[in-house]
């Protein structure tokens, strides 16, 4: 049995569950119930289908609903144990290496460097040495004041992050960019784990390096895998979300992997495309109404 979930908060009528499920008729699928989430915003529509056609269907009604986030689905396991989230442009609204570059005179050219890598056009770690050189000789005091006057955290992921705790499930908050940013982040919002990249300082100035080894693709997608194990979880119980390139191998790695507002190379590899909605959209995947959100 699959669950397609249609997400529209505060615009979902009936026309368009019915339309969704006349597409699915006409596909010859079988359908079973469809129930409100949350009546206005969340449904979901039982199909009686192999889940082999997951991305089937999704694309059936993704090219076909306008102003509706899709996701579908296996009914069982559909509740995760595992959240594991990138943080910029994902559980924040900002690139937090570009907000800090433009301290030193540098975001155009260095925002101009992250879209590229983001969109998987160049490598993530000479990208990242690329744009942290121009950072050599910086405050670190300006780190404070970008994170207190630019960052801001995207709507519905505290609520994401509280109420996937409340419900006993652990939560990562994985990376490319760096602690100084990442960890107040992970605080502010409730996740449990972070991993991310350390910038390099000396006598209060940045020098223009990372320390460690580099959180790239591969180093989230191990992250999930560590954590995952740790806390004896299958792969279906992960539910993983990013927007870039980078996320690709940890999104196809999850139970349901999701793109955020996903770059194109993104978007290929993952389960649910989340373009419309705010974070909580995850919330109503995962069958949780809101009368039981958290945050």
């Amino acid at each position: 049995m699959l669950i397609a979930t249609l997400i529209a908060a505060g615009s979902l009528n009936k026309d368009s569950i019915h339309q969704a499920a006349t597409l699915l008729e006409d596909a010859r699928l079988k359908l079973g119930e469809w129930s409100w989430l949350d009546e206005g915003d969340a449904a979901d529509i039982e199909i009686d289908a192999d889940p082999a056609r997951v991305r089937q269907v999704r694309d059936l009604l993704e090219g076909q609903l306008t102003g509706v986030d899709v996701v579908v689905q296996p009914a069982d396991g559909r509740e995760k144990k595992l959240l594991v989230a990138d943080m910029d442009s994902t559980m924040i609204g900002q690139e937090c290496i570009d907000e800090l570059a433009d301290y030193a005179g540098m975001k155009a050219e260095i925002a101009a460097v992250t879209e590229a890598a983001m969109r998987g056009e160049i490598d993530f770690a000479q990208a990242l040495h690329q744009r942290v050189a121009t950072l050599n000789g910086l405050g670190v005091g300006c780190i404070e004041r970008c994170r207190e006057d630019r960052i801001r955290v995207n709507p519905g992921a505290r609520t994401l992050v509280q109420t996937m705790r409340a419900r006993g499930a652990g939560t990562l908050l994985v990376t490319g960019g760096f602690h100084d940013f990442a960890d107040p982040t992970a605080a502010e919002l409730g996740f449990t784990e972070v991993r991310a990249n350390y910038l390099d300082s000396m006598h209060g100035h940045l020098t223009g390096r990372v320390t460690g080894e580099i959180v790239d693709a591969a180093a989230k997608c191990e992250a999930l895998i560590d954590l995952r194990n740790q806390l004896g979880l299958p792969p279906a119980a992960v539910l993983a979300v990013g927007d870039g390139a980078n996320d690709a191998p940890m999104i196809a790695e999850a139970g349901l992997g999701v793109a955020y507002r996903g770059k194109p190379k993104l978007r290929e590899v993952a389960d649910a495309r989340i373009d419309r909605s705010d974070l909580t959209a995850l919330l109503w995947a995962q069958g949780i109404r809101r009368s039981d959100w958290v945050g």
